[in-house]
């Protein structure tokens, strides 16, 4: 099984190297992934100069776009042959609710299932961002269910959230091809609209987030 890994944190993130490691024991992997953060990217893609892709030196592709731009890159031009599934994450934080519609992680599972490639968007809904290597083995139990299933619908994104719980628990109650599908519905959220006030500036700026309000004044 042909593999394509990519994510919205960037290829140094550590989220991605879990989830090429994950499907690793399912098939060949190919990572083309962005050369930095792109999270909230969406389904954007860059029109406004070229793309430029690099090799790692462990072989990876590296892309100066959006998640959009890795799989598309990926499948038309970087791997030798189509993918047989695409796997986006993992993410540095959860994708539920309306989050799908904001997320590059998710947008690049969107991306490959538009052009026809099973995909499956992962993220973490913890915090401990550090110990994502102790999900690899739950990770790769959750894909090789998914991917084994004999009715794997067409033209279908899965969108995974791991809980922010101890994996060693996720995985005993997880059995065997047992799965439990859900449809996307609203998340109560606020948003966080920093004001940063700066002496040179005529209008202020404003950083978006999640939580309360709050104005920042620069010196």
């Amino acid at each position: 099984m042909r593999i394509l890994c990519t994510n919205d944190d960037g290829y140094l993130a550590l989220g991605i190297r879990v989830l090429a490691s994950a499907a690793r024991t399912l098939g060949s992997v190919t990572i083309v992934a962005p050369d930095r953060e792109q999270s909230a990217t969406s389904n954007s893609l860059t029109l406004h100069h070229p793309l430029r892709v690099r090799r790692t030196t462990d072989g990876d592709l590296v892309v100066d776009g959006t998640p959009t731009d890795c799989v598309i890159l990926a499948v038309n031009e970087l791997m030798d042959e189509r993918p047989d599934i695409c796997f986006s994450g993992i993410n540095h934080g959860s994708n539920m609710g309306e989050d799908v519609l904001y997320s590059g992680t998710v947008a690049g599972a969107m991306e490959a299932t538009v052009i026809g490639i099973p995909a499956i968007a992962v993220s973490y809904a913890g915090e401990a961002f550090e110990d994502l290597d102790a999900w690899e083995d739950v990770v790769a139990s959750v894909l090789r269910g998914i991917i084994e299933q004999d009715d794997f619908p067409a033209d279908t994104l899965f969108n995974i959230n791991l809980p922010p719980i101890d994996p060693a628990q996720a995985a005993l109650e997880l059995p065997p091809r047992s799965l439990a599908m859900l449809t996307e519905s609203k998340r109560i959220r606020t948003t966080r609209l920093s004001q940063e006030l700066g002496v040179r500036l005529k209008h202020p700026t404003y950083r978006e987030g999640l939580g309360s309000i709050h104005a920042k004044e620069w010196c």
